[in-house]
């Protein structure tokens, strides 16, 4: 039997702000992922809409932990400032719209979805979400210790 992989439920906030300034009638901004306990439903929903802001929580995300993603996890723990990555589109044909797609702990993730041109913005990770985070990945992995290599020049000549 396959042990089961660690993962929380995540809702994810987006605020729209329309016309927010000459350049732009639209623009959007991750502004929460906050634990989803089932209580949000499944469907997206206005929190507030004041005709020039709004923002609206998409429930229902998995944060799975992988063991292949540990250095992912890692390096965002790693980094002074943990962090949710959110991966978010845009409706082409409106764009006064906008959804979550994907959210990760994994650093590694992140940078191949800014790689494939994605958006990606980030937020803070709780201080429970990083326990939770940090308990598992020192669990689970082990960073490579680096060896420091000879520069060529101080090798000898056949084994450059």
């Amino acid at each position: 039997m396959r042990e089961a992989l660690p993962q929380l439920r995540v809702a994810v906030v987006i605020e729209r702000q329309h016309q927010p300034n000459v350049w732009e009638d639209w623009r959007f901004v991750i502004a929460d992922v906050v634990p989803d306990t089932g209580l949000f439903g499944d469907a997206p929903r206005v929190l507030r809409d004041d005709g020039k802001t709004a923002q609206t929580l998409y429930p229902g995300f998995d944060v799975t932990l992988f063991h292949d993603e540990g250095e992912g996890y890692y390096l965002n723990l790693t980094s002074g400032a943990p962090v949710w990555f959110v991966m978010w589109r845009v409706d082409d044909e409106h764009p006064s719209r906008a959804w979550p797609e994907q959210v990760t702990l994994s650093y590694n993730e992140a940078g191949r979805l800014l790689d494939a041109q994605e958006r990606v913005d980030n937020l803070p990770l709780g201080a429970d979400e990083r326990e939770w985070l940090q308990a598992w990945t020192d669990a689970n992995y082990r960073p490579e210790v680096k060896q420091r290599k000879r520069p060529a020049s101080f090798r000898a000549p056949g084994q450059r």
